[in-house]
């Protein structure tokens, strides 16, 4: 069930990086960080946001055979080191880059920085710590 969850939430992320990717704007702004000043951090371009997407969409199809809805080809090295990287890359990204991004940002008043704090650093940290019960149970 845990598993079915994670591949539900990598699938909407990964759709919406495909819907920036071929141009669409909903949520774009306030998911980039940026300095005191308004300025941009990053300035990721269309084909960014498709290459994330589809690490995202490799992420949901992880766990979708790591559900048991269906049968899962994936290699058993794969199923072993993917289940603890993946949960650790946003554990890391929950805890930041102690400047713009995470737990220990310091620029928190940004609409990013407000977003992070709310929404973005506690879907990574959760994402996380599924993952990591995953492997666990």
């Amino acid at each position: 069930m845990a598993s079915l969850l994670l591949f539900i939430i990598f699938l909407m992320l990964s759709l919406l990086h495909f819907y920036w990717s071929l141009g669409g704007l909903w949520g774009f702004e306030n998911s980039l960080p940026t300095k005191e000043t308004g300025k941009r951090v990053l300035n990721p371009t269309k084909f960014d946001s498709a290459i994330v997407g589809i690490g995202l969409a490799a992420f949901a199809s992880f766990y979708l055979f790591s559900s048991d809805l269906i049968n899962n080809y994936l290699p058993t090295w794969l199923t072993n080191y993917g289940g603890w990287i993946i949960p650790s890359v946003f554990i890391i990204r929950a805890i930041g880059d102690f400047k713009y991004v995470g737990f220990l940002k310091k620029v928190r008043q940004t609409n990013f920085g407000k977003k992070d704090t709310l929404f973005y650093s506690p879907l990574c940290m959760g994402i996380g710590l599924i993952g990591i019960i995953i492997k666990l149970i």
